[in-house]
């Protein structure tokens, strides 16, 4: 049977028929008919089957039709489900951190992307909780029959298709999700724009998969609202302040006074100061690791080098930036933005308890290896 030996005929009507307007032809061999209650929806058929017959189109030996029209319907794929998969893609090949940062950006426009009138909607909070913790994190499913699980499902059946998001009003109410907090306030600049990059990623992402004709994102005119937040310098510690509190931690725990004082007088980062690895009293501390939050307890969880930085590759920590009383400042690195210091310049403030907690380095060394015996860089 040849499926492209097709004839049209014309529209017969026939009397005292529900359907009196029938279509006929013939094809691969056989004749075939389709009777309609009105003359144009018979005319607009017979159209499409001279249309079909002219531009080649096969006709299928079983219902007679063109096989492009019995194709099924493509699948359709809601945002929720592209969002899993882009999640779960990019996973292996982000650090902790960054990990947390997907997570969060996809946890925080995913319930602007649900049917505004589905019902049984669970508490913004809760909601946004689950999709973090669960959905967007490969290693953390949900308990199956877990409350959790019951939140996911209300977030995939109410998801929006992922092609509405080439229509500019969804696109700009998922931009201005990013730009909120739970609590209805301005989110930062700099965290609306890591976000917005996560959704950026993740709608080439559909655009590459086909779902999308190409990332709508890139024909919208969107700029980051800036945050009119403004720091209240009553909520700053003083130095004084700072002092008081670290005497109190070298009263209880004296262990932990040089970790806090690095904090405040050399302005690092928690991880920062925790990586910090005294080599004895004539070199001073090399910083080789930087820490990541991962849920893991253990230390080889959460280490790893610095950023752009070989595993040997150390930093060298001048003495100044680990004993609160050295060098001739009279005014630390956090005190400068916190308030006025009321050291006179040129002498050291007044040594405290903190200061005895932490071995003090007699002069700067270079940084030779990584701080972990036997070194393979000599």
């Amino acid at each position: 049977m040849n499926g492209f030996d097709v004839s049209v005929y014309a529209i017969r009507r026939r009397a005292c028929r529900r359907r009196p307007f029938e279509v006929r032809w013939r094809a691969a061999g056989r004749s075939r008919s389709k009777s309609f209650t009105t003359r144009r929806l018979a005319d607009s058929y017979r159209a499409e089957l001279v249309r079909a017959a002219r531009t080649g189109l096969d006709f299928d030996p079983l219902t007679g039709e063109p096989a492009a029209w019995n194709l099924p319907e493509p699948a359709i794929v809601t945002w929720y489900e592209e969002a899993t998969a882009y999640a779960v893609m990019k996973w292996p090949s982000l650090t902790a951190h960054s990990r947390a940062s997907l997570a969060e950006a996809l946890a925080t426009v995913t319930p602007a992307l649900t049917r505004p009138g589905a019902r049984n909607r669970p508490d913004q909070h809760e909601l946004r909780t689950v999709l973090y913790k669960h959905a967007f994190n490969p290693a953390r499913p949900a308990d199956p029959g877990s409350p959790a699980a019951q939140i996911l499902d209300w977030a995939r059946q109410a998801s929006l298709p992922v092609g509405c998001l080439s229509d500019p009003a969804v696109l700009r109410t998922a931009l201005e999700a990013l730009t909120l907090r739970l609590n209805g306030s301005r989110a930062a600049a700099n965290t609306i724009i890591r976000k917005r990059v996560v959704l950026h990623g993740a709608l080439g992402y559909a655009a590459e998969a086909g779902l999308l004709p190409d990332n709508p994102l890139d024909s919208i005119a969107w700029r980051v609202p800036q945050s009119s937040a403004a720091l209240d310098p009553a909520v700053v510690a003083s130095p004084d302040q700072v002092s008081a509190l670290l005497d109190a931690v070298a009263r209880k725990r004296p262990e932990l006074a040089a970790f806090f004082g690095c904090l405040y007088y050399a302005a690092l980062r928690p991880e920062e100061a925790v990586a910090l690895l005294p080599h004895g009293p004539a070199t001073a501390p090399a910083m080789n690791s930087a820490g990541s939050s991962t849920g893991r307890t253990d230390r080889s969880a959460w280490s790893r080098p610095l950023r752009c930085s070989s595993p040997c590759s150390a930093r060298t920590t001048p003495p100044t930036a680990l004993h609160p009383t050295a060098g001739c400042s009279g005014e630390p690195a956090a005190g400068r933005s916190a308030g006025r210091s009321t050291a006179v310049p040129g002498n050291p403030p007044a040594p405290s308890p903190s200061a005895l907690s932490w071995p003090q380095a007699a002069s700067p060394g270079a940084p030779t290896t990584c701080a972990t015996p036997p070194c393979p860089c000599g």
